[in-house]
């Protein structure tokens, strides 16, 4: 595959998992650098449901930090804004980092968004990943997973590939 293209694993009609790689020409600590960052959520969404973050760049699992979200974005539900929690499930220093929301929705549903870094030659092979496959049982008969689309996944892909080429145009 070409540096920049993008490939993609389209869900099986049974699957409960999408993943989707880009090449960004970057090394990992930059592209890690805007995943941790509350703000860096914001700026590459594609999903158009992330108005703005409150809280401090993460640095474990279990840090948390604040999203205002508006799900009109989505069209499918009339939720309006609302504020989710962003909960970290998985940090690995410029390898993996991975999270769950709760807000809203109680008990929280239990789906799991990521990005796992592979360093290559003149960059990073950047995975983004959305999981339901722990969703929870009595919330499948009704809501339509996924929420959001592998196209929303691809986009946000390539708007972090901008973002990280802008930072570090402004760090220079």
């Amino acid at each position: 595959m070409l540096a920049g293209m993008s490939s993609a694993e389209s869900p099986t009609p049974d699957a409960e998992r999408i993943e989707v790689s880009r090449f960004v020409p970057a090394p990992p600590p930059e592209v890690f650098a805007v995943l941790r960052d509350p703000q860096g959520h914001v700026d590459i969404d594609a999903s158009g449901m992330l108005m703005d973050a409150e809280g401090e760049p993460v640095s474990a699992v279990g840090d948390r930090f604040l999203v205002h979200m508006d799900r009109e974005a989505l069209g499918d539900f009339p939720m309006g804004q609302y504020d989710v929690e962003v909960v970290i499930t998985a940090f690995e220093p410029d390898r993996e980092i991975a999270w769950t929301i709760e807000g809203t929705v109680k008990p929280p549903l239990r789906h799991v968004y990521g990005y796992r870094l592979e360093e290559v030659e003149g960059g990073t092979r950047v995975t983004s990943y959305y999981d339901w496959s722990d969703l929870r049982e009595d919330y499948r008969a009704f809501l339509s997973f996924p929420i959001v689309p592998e196209s929303a996944l691809k986009g946000t892909l390539g708007i972090l590939d901008r973002t990280v080429r802008r930072r570090r145009t402004r760090s220079a």
